[in-house]
């Protein structure tokens, strides 16, 4: 693998357009593979604002879902949404290469396996992104805050391959954590993602702030991210009851921000409810813990879905 590599992104959104202008600014060669954008980004790059500057980027290679690629990366960055439907081992297949390792830039718990399954050979790093990034008009991305990540092979580890992307990030100007308990790490993200994220679509896609200043929406979160640090805890990954107030806090210096579940949502596209929420239910359930908060989104979840038809 040369000292700069190569790197691919598959499902360049909001997320995979922001981290690929990091690693673009670090020097790699960086090309996308793009669905609905593909016009837009071929003509005029990827313009992303940010209180980072500016961080447009022309791609080296921009690819449409279905094409081939000259040659395969030495990374693919896989950053689509966690959807049923979505078979993302038959969407990277025409991508990997003999050596390529592959990582995931997506959110939910237990969304590593099958790829692992699919590809045993190759070395697969997980990592959790903590940004508030939205795409707000084809190949055009609004970056408002943080950028941090947090990342290490699946199910634990951290080899050469973890060590050169980070590398390549932390040039590009984020700060990257390198765990050997990646699992561990999703559950700490789900204590905001699994709370914060279902409840902004349940009250018609709410910003942080609305959810965190309308009387007792503080109460009602702390009880949300108390259920699943109680889920996280039967599963072998106990928490320290101050990531609680942690959470809390930071989600109140943030600026008003829709998540991406409740984009997707205002937006009339299907959401990552079970990644996102039902995952973590069907292991509370698993392991006997009651949950009387998270199913009671999960349910009003599966109404609203029903009632749109998506499900």
């Amino acid at each position: 693998m040369s000292q700069k590599p190569s790197i691919l992104i598959v499902g360049a959104g909001a997320i995979g357009s922001f981290y690929g202008a990091i690693l673009k600014k670090a020097g790699c060669s960086v090309s996308l593979v793009l669905r609905s954008d593909y016009e837009a980004v071929r003509a005029h790059g990827v313009r992303i604002t940010s209180p980072f500057g500016d961080l447009s980027f022309k791609p080296d290679r921009v690819y449409r879902d279905g094409d081939l690629p000259g040659a395969a990366p030495d990374f693919l960055i896989l950053c689509v949404k966690v959807l049923p439907g979505v078979d993302r081992v038959a969407m990277i297949a025409p991508w990997m290469g003999e050596k390529t390792c592959l990582v995931l830039i997506e959110n939910g718990l237990d969304i590593e396996r099958e790829l692992a399954e699919a590809y045993p050979r190759h070395p697969l790093i997980s990592c959790l992104a903590f940004a508030a990034v939205s795409r707000v008009a084809p190949g055009v991305v609004e970056h408002t805050a943080f950028g941090r990540l947090v990342m290490g092979l699946y199910l634990q580890g951290i080899d050469e391959h973890c060590e050169l992307l980070s590398q390549q990030f932390e040039e590009g100007g984020i700060n990257v954590d390198l765990t050997e308990r990646v699992v561990g790490e999703r559950w700490r993200k789900c204590l905001w993602n699994t709370s914060f994220n279902p409840l902004s679509v349940i009250a018609n896609g709410a910003d942080t702030r609305t959810i965190m200043e309308t009387e007792g929406g503080e109460e009602l979160m702390r009880a949300i991210i108390r259920e699943v640090m109680e889920v996280a805890a039967a599963d072998g990954y106990p928490m320290d009851a101050a990531l609680i107030d942690k959470n809390i806090e930071s989600t109140r210096k943030m600026p008003a921000y829709k998540n991406s579940m409740a984009l997707d949502y205002l937006n009339n596209r299907p959401i990552e409810r079970e990644a996102v929420l039902g995952n973590v239910v069907a292991i509370a359930r698993h392991h006997g813990v009651p949950v009387p908060h998270l199913n009671m989104m999960l349910v009003t979840l599966k109404m609203r879905a029903a009632l749109a038809g998506q499900d």
